[in-house]
Order: structure tokens, then C-alpha cells, then sequence
């Protein structure tokens, strides 16, 4: 072959290698999860907040479709992140989740286990509540993975978190990690970033799972980010109170005792002001991982989901925590941005973290295993305005239950010690929940029908709460609801 041929072989070689490369990275469907811890459905500026600072959370809602009305289910107990990670990959609902999802079974078959049998590579780094059997199977690769559920300052807080490089024999001893000197969020954005501009990234269809515990307290955003938002400049919220009004059965949690009681406006004010910062500092990093997906040619290919576990009070209703079944503790940003997906569309239709993994295994054209009980939202994609189901179903502990509707109303049944209380609520005119309507004669009728529909929502999502006990479905012992 002459000088000439060869090298004109050679240049046609590489242009067909260089084709065929694209076509098939562009063959690939990819999924990016990126998922916040104890963010409330109302931190982004671009979904009506104007006093926070969130420039990429913000082109992710320009570039996809908002769930407005996106729920965590609940949880049996304080740790709501721990149930709602495991819904998040299993598509599960929380009563069937065994000690809310401390121990993911074999039994239950996870969004990225099918994946990785289907020749993905499925990476997490960042925060993991759940057994490590469960993630061993799960995850064939990854990095800076912290096993708990929050970053105590005692053990290095924020700044210092402790966590172990990827083993793939599973192996992940109680001392077996370190504590590395870069902030939680920047450190789980660094591997991420590192991954998703690997050559595996960019050969092979992948699950990249990035799950932050930001803004998660300690609320200790770094320096450069710190007072970005001023507790002057910070209104309080509407339905601020200095304490909560009733036992709510968890008054005294960990999440509570944060401040002292009773709450001050100048404390929460400053709570909230770190609380932003926070957010912010997270939406930073959330922006570099997503350069680095462009920067790998793989944006136009992947599915990014955005969310959050679960919301937080951060001094209203007299709260702090998430141990509740108000707005801002059961609601959660989701934000969902991919090929086939309205872009700069808002939807109001009712959705729970749950239904992220058969989305995806919708859009991937996957079939979901057995063990999936909650719903697509990709009819939703087809028509922001179609909605998956009626209502929303919510629970906290084995003392309260929560139903809320597609006309605006809201439900909550508590049973304390033996004390019971309603709560009912028209969301459309009281967004803040201030006005209890428990009592007006006009309602009654109201009430008697949400709480058939609520036992019904409790029976379809395998709530084994009997509320048609004598101490249940009363309304403060006066007429009976549960008939």
C-alpha cells in the first residue's frame, strides 16, 4: 500500500471510528439522579422563592418539568430520609419497606440492580441510609460513600465527613474509611464529576447516583458562601409560631431541640438564613456536575432527575424538623430534564418520590420488576396536565395519618397517647395551613368523605393502622368520622 492509501486509510479509519463512537454513545440512554437532603419544595428561586439564591437549580427548571406537588410518603420514625432513599430506587411504597428501608431484602428488586444486569454501570457516591448488603448489590461502582445519616459535628461535621473509597467485594469495616479534609457537598460533586468524565462514562450506559446531605444540618455552609443570605433581609414565614400549638406526638425529637423552646423570630430568621445559604452552596456544585456532563457530550443522552428526601419546618408551625405532615415537611422539589420531557413546564399533578424509578424504567424502555408498586409519571411528560392518581396519602409514626385531595383540601388525623385531633385545610386559600376547619358546620359533610377516602388510600398503600378503632375517627370525642 503506498504513503498516499495509508494515509488516507488511516483518515478514513479514524472518521468512521470517530461516527461510529458518537452513534453509539448516542445509542446510550443514561440516568443522573442528583438528590438533596431535608430541601423544602419551596427553596428555588425559579419556583417562587425570590429571597434564595439558586442559579442552576434554577436553569434545571428552565430546561424540564417541575413537579410543584411532589410528596415523600412519610416515615415510621424521625429519620424520613432513610424510607424515602430506599422508595427513591425501589419504587416502593413505605409500609412495605421492612424497619423503613434500614435493610433493603433481596426481595425487593432496585432500579439500579436491573440496570447493572442490563450491562450498566451503575455508580453512587454521597450519602447511603440503608444496609451495605443492599448497596454492594446495587452499585458496581462509585466513590466517597458515607454510610449514615448526617454528618454529627463530633465526628467531623460538614467540613470533615467520613467515607469509603468504593470496595467491590462489599467490604466496608466500621474503621475502614477516613475523613477527608473537603467539604461533604464539593467532595461527592468532585466524584461524581470524575465519573461522569471517565471513559466508562462515556463507553457504557450508566445509573450515576449523586445523593448529597446538604442542606442537611449542621447548618455550616463554608466561608465564601456563608451570609450570602442575611437573617435581616429574611421575612418569616407566615404561619411562624413559637411553639407548636398541640402534641404532635414528636415534639421532643432531635430535629427539635436544635433551638431552644420557645422559638425566637431572630433564632428562626437565623436558621432560615443558613438554612439558604446551604441550598446555595449545594446549587454550586450541582452546576459543576452538570458542566462535566456537557463537557463529556453526554447531556443531550442522559435523564437528570433533581429531588429532594424530604422538607423541613425551619421554624414553622413552632417546628423544625421534618417529624410532620405540614406542606413543608411532606413536599419536595422534583424536577425532571431529558429527551421526550416539556422543557420550562411546571405540572401540578400529585406525585411521590416513589415514582421516580418506573419513570425511569419508562423512558429507558425497561421493563420495571414485580416489586415496583407506584406509577409513571411519563403520561405526565406527554401532558403536564394529565395526572397518575387522585390523592396523596401521607404518615408519621403510628400516631398520624394524612390525606390531601385534587380540590385543595387537607386531612390530618392524630391520635397521641389517646388524645385525638383533626386538622382540615383548604390549601387553595390557606397555603401556610393556618386555619383549621375541623369545626364549621359547612365542612362536616367534607370531613365525613375524606376520611372514607383516606382508609381506602391507607388499604391500597398496606397501612396496617386499624384508624376504625374506638380511639380513632372521633372528632375530639364529640361525632364519630369513622363510619
Amino acid at each position: 500500500m503506498s504513503t498516499v492509501n495509508l494515509k488516507l486509510f488511516l483518515i478514513l479509519f479514524f472518521l468512521l471510528n470517530n461516527l461510529f463512537s458518537k452513534t453509539s454513545q448516542a445509542q446510550h440512554k443514561n440516568v443522573l439522579i442528583i438528590y438533596s437532603d431535608d430541601q423544602s419544595y419551596n427553596t428555588i428561586r425559579a419556583l417562587g422563592n425570590h429571597r434564595i439564591h439558586t442559579p442552576n437549580l434554577d436553569r434545571l427548571v428552565e430546561q424540564g418539568l417541575s413537579f410543584t406537588q411532589a410528596h415523600v410518603m412519610g416515615g415510621h420514625q424521625g429519620a424520613i430520609c432513610m424510607p424515602s432513599r430506599a422508595m427513591l430506587l425501589t419504587g416502593r411504597y413505605l409500609n412495605r419497606l421492612p424497619g423503613d428501608g434500614n435493610v433493603i431484602p433481596d426481595s425487593i428488586v432496585s432500579l439500579p440492580e436491573v440496570l447493572r444486569g442490563k450491562g450498566y454501570t451503575t455508580f453512587h457516591c454521597g450519602k447511603w441510609h440503608s444496609d451495605k448488603a443492599s448497596h454492594h448489590r446495587f452499585f458496581n461502582a462509585g466513590g466517597d460513600i458515607f454510610f449514615g445519616g448526617m454528618h454529627f459535628e463530633g465526628e467531623g461535621g460538614q467540613f470533615h465527613p467520613y467515607v469509603y473509597d468504593y470496595n467491590d467485594k462489599g467490604d466496608y469495616p466500621k474503621n475502614g474509611g477516613y475523613k477527608s479534609d473537603t467539604y461533604s457537598t464539593e467532595l461527592y460533586a468532585n466524584a461524581a464529576i470524575k465519573f461522569l468524565e471517565s471513559d466508562t462514562a462515556k463507553q457504557k450506559p450508566f445509573l450515576c447516583y449523586v445523593a448529597f446531605t446538604s442542606p442537611h444540618d449542621p447548618r455550616t455552609p463554608p466561608a465564601a458562601i456563608r451570609n450570602r443570605h442575611r437573617p435581616s433581609d429574611i421575612p418569616l414565614p407566615p404561619n411562624f409560631l413559637p411553639e407548636h400549638s398541640f402534641d404532635n406526638g414528636d415534639l421532643r425529637v432531635r430535629d427539635e431541640l436544635l433551638l431552644p423552646h420557645p422559638r425566637t423570630e431572630s433564632a428562626v430568621k437565623e436558621q432560615i438564613a443558613l438554612y439558604y445559604d446551604m441550598v446555595s452552596e449545594m446549587d454550586a456544585q450541582v452546576g459543576r456536575i452538570l458542566e462535566a456532563l456537557d463537557r463529556s457530550g453526554l447531556r443531550n443522552s442522559t435523564m437528570i432527575v433533581f429531588a429532594s428526601d424530604n422538607g423541613l419546618a425551619v421554624g414553622q408551625h413552632g417546628l423544625l424538623g421534618k417529624q410532620s405532615l405540614y406542606e413543608h415537611s411532606i413536599r419536595v422539589p422534583m424536577i425532571f430534564i431529558g429527551t421526550g420531557i416539556p422543557v420550562n413546564k411546571q405540572s401540578q399533578s400529585f406525585a411521590y418520590l416513589s415514582d421516580i424509578a418506573p419513570t425511569i424504567y419508562d423512558w429507558l424502555g425497561v421493563e420495571a420488576p414485580p416489586t415496583v408498586e407506584a406509577k409513571s409519571l411519563m403520561p405526565i411528560f406527554r401532558d403536564p396536565k394529565a395526572k397518575v392518581r387522585d390523592n396523596i396519602y401521607n404518615i408519621y409514626g403510628h400516631w398520624s395519618r394524612s390525606l390531601k385531595t385534587s380540590d385543595g383540601y387537607k386531612l390530618i388525623a392524630y391520635n397521641v397517647k389517646g388524645n385525638e385531633y383533626l386538622q382540615l385545610f383548604d390549601l387553595k386559600k390557606d397555603p401556610w395551613e393556618r386555619e383549621n376547619l375541623v369545626d364549621f358546620p359547612d365542612q362536616q359533610e367534607r370531613l365525613h368523605h375524606m376520611w372514607q377516602i383516606l382508609k381506602k388510600e391507607m388499604k391500597d398503600a398496606h397501612d396496617d393502622l386499624d384508624i376504625d378503632k374506638p380511639d380513632w375517627g372521633r372528632k375530639l370525642g364529640q361525632k364519630s368520622y369513622g363510619s
